[in-house]
């Protein structure tokens, strides 16, 4: 499981501050005056250093690069990036090869020689691995130490392996030592050839220690270079927004992104395998979409130009999944994106993944009995356990039991509770007189409900401030009225109610991640439904559905009674990771834009690259 402690809260007021523009942080005025003079004074110093003339030295040159590591990161960058230009020039030392045959497993490293005592080697077992430099040490011009990570898989987030290499173990007929080393810098990609071994140092005999398992190696080579400097202890990269922006040095440099990342892979594909487990069928629906359906959200709008028309990005498959269902697929589900055309928060993007199912002959009960199945088990494989903690931005700390079986809640029985008044009956809930009772109500408990001030909108609200606020471990809050829930079945015996276990809110800040629900499939009923919500549009709320008439078609050749499912995928994972910022669990979440005075020049402008001729069109 992912590190429980939290991360540092995002910045949000940066009105006030200045961007670093060495190290990509945003900081006051008075830090980055700081920083500069301080830069200025390394700078001037080290002009002074290298206008001195060369003094003796008994110390030998024992690292290519040793010189470099006084450099801020734009003279790094620079220096770096001509000297790669360079080698570029000599096919021999082109340090971007085509191909390295990586033949061993590194996952299976400490297991397979974990018994080795100091000073044994396995070198009758060749190793062919690949990694990427996270420090680079020397000792003297012919032993230097590099420790690398691989990269992350299906079974764990790479490697942590040190390599030993040595002049001597160099293969006779090889590239010299010096060769193989001088153009190698900390952040490199390189290939290692060598056998398995535990180092012999005398300190840790002394206390009584084994030496550190490590590769050694008969032959290194450069595989994809580094041009930037890596963060360190000097230059660190910490700030959110900077590790939002370059995702690709957050998830190389912190092992906690990498690690959220990695779990969220092991949880998509523990929810595939529990469906196809139990003979569901994964299928692909359209994400463009000519009414936008299956959710009260607002669309994204896009353009086709061949047909001169506008589409919509769905925000929902449920209407297409519902077809399937009547075209004889008994059980369905999806794995996908959606896109809602909503505010970036901490739970919030535009664009996120879902899982909705549909399982024919199954009500409200069987979906919510699946659904602790699901969601309980899946916790218990990725963590070990039922419990887990989560912690707020504002540093609360929640302790979450996911075991079955879950609390169930009454939506209007609870409000009642919460506000004191009595809800007018379920077969009224959609009148001018609730609409004026609800208000009321709003008034008297001190919630503000944004316009367009429509019943479902207010009922939705209080139960957000009252019902909501209470659910920190998984929750079904039940029985939504029959406008809030324009695809859900009615009651079975409540006139005016669907039977619809609302968004078992997480937890986690109270929070939904699913809702559930017994499909409406009486083609009568829908249609009314739907112009509801058509009315409801045109009183001015973005979010209502429309009249989808060819769902409306699928009906009437009959859907047979169905339970239906939604689980937000981000979201979960946020509550299972102890993640309480949506960004975190998103590979790349959508970002503002960003506006900067300066911009740095690539690579190919450095050394002036100029593009190949480019075939000219005939006329």
């Amino acid at each position: 499981m992912a590190d429980s402690s939290a991360p540092a809260p995002p910045t949000d007021e940066v009105a006030n501050l200045h961007l670093d523009e060495v190290t990509g942080e945003r900081i006051s005025k008075t830090e980055l005056k700081k920083r500069q003079k301080q830069r200025q004074k390394e700078a001037d110093k080290a002009a002074k250093a290298a206008a001195a003339p060369p003094k003796a030295s008994g110390k030998p040159k024992n690292a290519a690069g040793e010189e470099e590591k006084d450099l801020n990161p734009n003279q790094y960058y620079e220096i770096r990036t001509r000297h790669i230009n360079e080698l570029l020039k000599n096919p021999d030392t082109n340090p971007y090869p085509h191909k390295f045959h990586v033949t061993y497993d590194d996952s299976k490293f400490t297991e397979e020689f974990g018994h080795l005592k100091s000073g044994e080697t396995a070198e009758g077992q060749e190793i062919r691995i690949a990694g990427r430099i996270y420090n680079k040490r020397a000792s003297g011009s012919k032993l230097i130490f590099y420790d690398i990570r691989t990269s992350a898989d299906t079974v764990s987030i790479g490697t942590q392996l040190q390599v030993v290499c040595q002049a001597q173990l160099i293969k006779e007929g090889g590239t010299a030592f010096e060769k193989q080393h001088e153009n190698i810098r900390r952040g490199d990609v390189i290939g290692i050839v060598g056998y398995a071994g535990r180092t012999n140092p005398k300190n840790k005999l002394a206390e009584g220690k084994e030496g550190e398992l490590s590769v050694f190696a008969t032959e290194i080579t450069l595989l994809s270079p580094c041009l930037h400097m890596l963060p360190s202890v000097r230059f660190p990269f910490a700030d959110s927004e900077q590790r939002a922006r370059m995702r690709h040095l957050d998830m190389l440099w912190n092992d906690r992104t990498r690690q959220t990342l990695w779990e969220r892979s092991r949880m998509v594909r523990f929810i595939r395998d529990f469906f196809h487990e139990r003979r569901f069928i994964e299928v692909e629906t359209p994400m463009m979409h000519a009414i936008a359906g299956g959710a009260t959200a607002l669309p994204f709008v896009t353009h086709h130009n061949d047909l001169d028309l506008d589409m919509y990005m769905r925000v929902a498959p449920e209407l297409f999944l519902k077809k399937m269902i009547v075209g004889q697929f008994g059980k369905v589900f999806e794995l996908g994106k959606n896109f809602r055309n909503e505010g970036i928060d901490l739970t919030h993007n535009p664009e996120f993944t879902s899982c909705e199912f549909y399982w024919a002959y199954a009500d409200v009960f069987d979906v919510m009995a699946l659904t602790e199945e699901l969601v309980s088990s899946l916790v218990k494989e990725l963590t070990g356990s039922y419990k887990t903690k989560f912690t707020t931005q504002h540093g609360e700390v929640y302790d979450v039991n996911w075991e079955a079986p879950w609390r169930r809640v009454e939506m209007i029985p609870e409000l009642e509770k919460a506000t004191g008044e009595k809800f007018p009956p379920f077969e009224e809930l959609h009148t001018d007189e609730t609409n004026a009772f609800l208000q009321r109500v709003c008034k008297k408990m001190k919630v503000e409900c944004p316009p367009p001030l429509t019943n479902a909108r207010m009922i939705d609200k209080l139960t957000g401030e009252f019902i909501e606020e209470t659910c920190v471990n998984p929750t079904f809050i039940m029985e939504h009225p029959q406008m809030m829930s324009p695809l859900a079945k009615y009651h079975r015996s409540k006139k005016g109610m669907c039977r619809r276990p609302v968004p078992f809110e997480a937890f986690v800040c109270k929070k939904e991640i699913a809702n559930a629900y017994t499909e409406l499939n009486n083609p009568f009923d829908q249609r009314l439904r739907f112009e509801e919500q058509a009315r409801q549009k045109d009183q001015g709320d973005d979010e209502a559905q429309l009249v989808d008439e060819s769902f409306l078609n699928a009906l009437e050749y009959g859907l047979p009674p169905t339970g239906g499912w939604g689980l937000g995928i981000d979201r979960l994972a946020m509550f299972i990771t102890n993640n309480y910022s949506i960004r975190e669990v998103l590979p790349f979440p959508f970002l503002r834009e960003e506006k900067t005075a300066t911009k740095e020049k690539f690579a190919a402008e450095l050394v002036d690259v100029q593009p190949m001729p480019e075939e000219g069109i005939r006329k």
